[in-house]
């Protein structure tokens, strides 16, 4: 189906060539970069990151903004206007779909893993994380002095996606807020039994970090 890129496509993609098809898709829908993070459930700073970093850097994210721009696969990889002879018509434009705060949360489930977006210089340092959520906040741990070590009162964003093998269909939930360290030592051990806290990378992790959401966004993408 059109809306399912295989690996060797988006290797193929020139990040430049799909930017430019990006914004000239975008100012033909009389868009922003405001308006187009938006509708693509992701921070301004982290859309600009991508039309330079290109679709081999998050895919998934590049899924995203296909469904904002209702363009097909073909036509943000490749700009195919036709089907080559002997090939079907591009399949169903994607879609995407708002999720209420809830349906976010339920989504986000009790633990998982996600990406951390901290200000950067150039550009924003996006990093995964395994993560659980408490009382409607996220909380992770980090070494103390690590790239993820959030800087207590620091505006963050975090994400979590699910897009299938085929990016056909999925979700993604996008947090703002702000990062809070967490210095009681009673809180810390009991935040540490909760499901999925024991980082997966090992090591020395002592530095608790939440992240209270003043906004919690969510995009369904399915095709229609």
């Amino acid at each position: 189906m059109d809306t399912s890129p295989d690996t060797d496509a988006v290797r193929r993609a020139v990040p430049a060539e799909v930017a430019r098809r990006i914004v000239e898709r975008r100012d033909q829908l009389g868009l922003d970069d405001k308006m187009l993070a938006y509708q693509a459930a992701m921070a301004p700073r982290y859309l600009r990151h991508l039309l330079d970093a290109g679709p081999a850097f998050d895919p998934g994210g590049f899924a995203r903004i296909a469904a904002a721009l209702r363009m097909t696969w073909s036509e943000l990889l490749e700009e195919r206007a036709d089907a080559p002879p002997g090939q079907p018509d591009p399949g169903p434009r994607p879609l995407l779909l708002h999720l209420t705060e809830p349906q976010c949360w339920e989504l986000i489930g009790t633990h998982g893993v996600g990406r951390i977006g901290l200000p950067g210089g150039s550009a924003p340092a996006v990093l995964p994380v395994n993560y659980a959520v408490d009382a409607g906040t996220i909380v992770y741990r980090t070494a103390a002095h690590g790239a993820a070590a959030a800087g207590h009162g620091t505006p963050v964003s975090f994400q979590v996606d699910h897009i299938d093998d085929h990016l056909s269909r999925g979700w993604s939930v996008l947090l703002l807020g702000e990062a809070q360290h967490v210095g009681d030592p009673a809180e810390q051990e009991r935040l540490a039994a909760l499901p999925g806290a024991t980082p997966w990378a090992g090591g020395s992790r002592p530095l608790w970090v939440r992240i209270r959401p003043d906004k919690v966004t969510g995009r369904r993408i399915g095709t229609g």
